[in-house]
């Protein structure tokens, strides 16, 4: 019998680090869950055989990692509108519907009291440019540039050689830098010049004051809205669309700060006034800040999701919404 004390002890701490490892590998939350569920019942059963040769910490990414090289063998990857082709030139024509089978990267909610050391690797950005590895390569990557294990802990977690691993991780880093910065190198405005530039943006938004708007984007921001296939690139492309499509009237859309973050970043609740006046859930809004503005804008036009960014109770709802 496996000894339970013993194993929560092993394991217990490093659950967080495993999930957003299987995220990162899966690019779905719940996918995620899933493998952490199936890594920790797989790891517990063998716990009694586990003789310290490796490190709890390698022998849970080794579990893990074959979790999620089998579920992306069965599901696919996923995207986001990003890549499935390229933006949308004409800002006038009305959004259009990807193919009902498309998987998207969902988010991930993170609670900012545990934001240290993932808040970069969880980028949405990130995790969308590793969706276009293989997923051997995309393994190889996320266990030697984010969990930092060497060269030959990988090769035993993968069951290959370090010069396999080597190759692997050349080839990986060649390709996801011409998709996505490092996000080591990625960096947002801190404290007060942050709360007041996404104070800044939200007030546009909900004014509809495109012009306000523009002031707080950069010229190269993009805007995506899962489950949309049409995404935008470029200021004017962007407030374009939003100006003719979205943003029509001022106190259209109330947007609420949610106490979780998806994937580290700025992260609202959308509500959208209905006839009777009263707000009901329509979006999941996550922001991409950089030092000279925002860069990028995804809209997840699924109520369904706000649930999971929201504390307990109604406290992230805006006054008169719809339950």
């Amino acid at each position: 019998m496996a000894d339970e004390a013993g194993f929560t002890a092993a394991t217990g701490p490093l659950r967080r680090e495993i999930l957003a490892h299987c995220y990162r590998m899966l690019g779905s939350s719940a996918d995620a869950e899933d493998a952490v569920q199936e890594t920790f019942l797989r790891a517990w059963r063998g716990f009694e055989r586990f003789e310290g040769r490796a490190s709890a910490r390698t022998w849970l990414h080794q579990i893990a990692t074959n979790v999620c090289l089998r579920l992306i063998e069965q599901r696919g990857r996923r995207a986001l509108p990003s890549g499935l082709g390229g933006p949308e030139q004409d800002w006038a024509l009305p959004a259009r519907a990807a193919p009902a089978r498309t998987r998207w990267l969902g988010p991930l909610p993170v609670d900012p009291a545990d934001e240290a050391g993932t808040r970069q690797d969880v980028r949405l950005a990130f995790v969308a440019a590793l969706q276009h590895l293989p997923a051997s390569q995309r393994a190889v990557l996320l266990l030697r540039d984010v969990a930092d294990l060497p060269a030959d802990e990988v090769a035993t977690v993968l069951g290959t050689t370090t010069i396999a691993v080597n190759s692997a991780l050349r080839r990986a880093r060649d390709r996801i830098a011409r998709r996505a910065p490092d996000p080591r190198t990625m960096s947002e405005p801190g404290g007060a010049e942050l709360r007041a530039r996404l104070h800044r943006y939200v007030d546009a938004f909900q004014a509809a004051d495109v012009g306000a708007l523009a002031a707080v984007l950069r010229e190269d921001v993009t805007l995506e809205m899962p489950p949309h296939a049409t995404w935008f690139a470029g200021r004017d492309a962007v407030l374009g669309f939003l100006g003719t499509h979205v943003l029509r009237e001022p106190g259209r859309f109330a947007m609420v700060e949610a106490p979780l973050r998806a994937n580290g970043q700025p992260t609202y609740a959308m509500y959208v006034r209905e006839p009777d006046g009263e707000f009901a859930a329509h979006a999941l809004q996550i922001l991409d800040v950089a030092g000279d503005g925002i860069r990028h804008i995804h809209i997840y036009l699924d109520p369904d999701l706000l649930p999971s960014f929201a504390a307990a109770g109604d406290s992230a709802r805006p006054p008169g919404s719809a339950r």
